[in-house]
This record gives structure tokens, sequence and C-alpha cells, in this order.
């Protein structure tokens, strides 16, 4: 049966691979963006689903038609700063968000000029220079952005990019503030995620306060169990999947789901012991069944019937760092 969606991966010195038949035969990019280049963030735009933004350490490039083509955005991102993470508002499409190392840039004329953002971010962090793992436009209020940094935490700004305010912090150690995925999920009362190398924490009051949740350890001497990308399923959020790992890469890991919001936990089904942490997921509203994951070591793992069931495709990559799904 012929598969109706596109699987985008983005890697570290792997540059970008898309497969434009859900994982059967894939196509490596290589102009303009080098075949060889470092690829850590793709977005989709919210109100186009065949045109992608990729950010990597050699700027932002753009397809208009599902990754077959791809134009050089000009930005402060060709001066070897790295991209960590894009997203484009999705009530003006011209608004677009890159969080960098450290802070952020937006363009509000659709990639044609760029202002640096000043988050105030801790430099230096724990790990040198902070990474700006996440941007995230609010769905309730586009003027509301959220930014979730490895290692300094959540910040949040409430006129669309101008000014920032530093969140409380997600608990007594540094690393509980080491942001690695973020999501929202808006309802009745609104909660707001993140995962790091100590699980997934949930916030219900604006990020005010935080409830970890810790996932079981893979070895009796790991320090914790370390959680990296999530994703919320589209028709139903109260189903995520977090990417979970013995560690940094890691030796095995797994895809952790719930079907309540939280409340209980189950491991997915795979077909093959994955080889590293689950780094990051790849989904669509349009395609709400089909989750892709990738271990950093470069598994990538397909479910089309939203978590029930998985598979392992024949291709391998080396590290994988993004994933972006759109429908044909």
């Amino acid at each position: 049966m012929e598969k109706d969606y596109t699987i985008f991966v983005g890697c570290v010195g792997g540059g970008l691979s898309y497969s434009p038949d859900g994982g059967d035969t894939w196509n490596r990019v290589r102009n303009p963006l080098p075949s060889e280049c470092n690829v850590r963030a793709l977005t989709v735009y919210p109100d186009d689903p065949h045109r992608i933004i990729a950010g990597s350490d050699l700027g932002i490039f753009r397809s208009n038609d599902n990754g077959v083509n791809w134009e050089h955005l000009e930005s402060p991102m060709d001066d070897n700063i790295q991209t960590w993470s894009v997203a484009v508002d999705p009530e003006d499409s011209n608004t677009i968000f890159a969080g960098t190392r450290p802070d952020a840039f937006r363009s509000k004329d659709g990639g044609k000029n760029w202002e640096k953002l000043s988050l105030g971010v801790t430099v230096p962090c724990p790990v040198g220079i902070p990474r700006t793992t996440n941007v995230i436009v609010d769905p309730r209020d586009h003027r509301t952005i959220w930014a979730g940094i490895e290692v300094d935490g959540v910040y949040k700004s409430l006129d669309g990019g101008d000014s920032w305010v530093h969140l409380p912090e997600l608990g007594p150690d540094p690393f509980h503030g080491d942001v690695h995925g973020m999501m929202i999920k808006p309802g009745r009362q609104t909660s707001v995620y993140v995962t790091s190398p100590f699980g997934i924490a949930t916030s219900t009051d604006e990020g005010e306060s935080w409830d970890y949740h810790e996932f079981p350890k893979f070895n009796e001497g790991d320090n914790r169990s370390y959680c990296r990308g999530m994703a919320l399923k589209h028709d139903n959020p109260d189903v995520m999947f977090v990417g979970n790992g013995d560690f940094i890469p890691g030796v095995t890991g797994a895809i952790r789901r719930t079907k309540n919001a939280g409340q209980t936990w189950d491991v997915a089904p795979l077909p093959v012991e994955p080889n590293s942490v689950i780094y990051w997921f790849g989904t669509h509203p349009e395609r709400p069944n089909v989750i892709a994951a990738a271990s950093l070591y470069g598994y990538v793992y397909v479910s089309e019937d939203g978590g029930d069931s998985w598979a392992k495709l024949k291709k391998e990559f080396g590290e994988v760092r993004s994933m972006a799904i759109t429908p044909n």
C-alpha cells in the first residue's frame, strides 16, 4: 500500500534526508544544504504542510515543495551560529523564530531580515554556551512565546519576543532545567510539558511551578532515566510520547507513552531494541496516527496506528537530531 506521507531526518554530519514514501526509499538533500552539514532543527509551516524549514550550522533553509527543492534564507546564522530549534507563527507565517546557541533570532518578513532576541540566558551554563532547544508560539495567543534552554530552564515572552522573563526553576538541581523537549496542551486546564535528564515535568500554572515524573531506570547503577524529545498526538493530546534512554548518548532506549495525559505510562513495543536514547519525534496534524521516532544513533521507528505498533525502517543514519512528517 502506498504511504501518503514524507519523513524528514536531520543529522549531525549527515545533513538532511527525506523519504517521500514513508521510509521505503530515501533522498539526500545536496544543494544548497551541503550533504555533510549539521541539521538540528526542522519545522513544518502551520498553514502549508508542504513548506518546511531546516535549521543548520550553516544557516536557515526552506523548501516550498515538500523537500524536493530548497532555498537558502540569508540570516545571522550563516556566520557559524548553531540553530537548535525553529518555529513559525501559526497566525502570521511571515514570523519565524530560530533558537540558537545562545538566545534566538526572529524574522517578521518571511526570512528576509532577522533581529537578535536577548532572552537573558545565563552564560556560561553547566554545558558551556546554552542552547535554545525549543521555541513554541503559544496556540492560545501568538504573542506568547515559550523558549526551553539547555541548560537554563524556561523563558517566556508576552509581547511576541521583544522582552522575556525567566520562569521559576524546575527543580533543585541545575539539570532539572536542562530542557530537551517542550510541548503545550491547551484546554480547560492548559498544561506545559518539558523533558530533561530527570524525566518529564508538567506545569498547570503557566510555568510558575512544575511537577516531575521520573521514568524507571534501565540499569540498577544508572543515575537517572534520561529523556529527550516528546510529541503530542494531534487528534488526542492526552496521548503523549517521550523519548527515553539510559543516558546520553546511551546504549539503549525506549518510547514511553501515556494515553491519559501522564497519569500512567507504558512502553512502546519496538521490534528492535534501540541502540541509544530515543532522541526525537516527527508528527503532523493531517496524519495524526503516523508517529516517527529516531534513536540518537540512527534507528528510525514508525507507527501508523497512533503508537500501538511500530516498525523499524531498514534505512539507518548516523547521529539523528531532528525529524518531521508531512502529508503528501
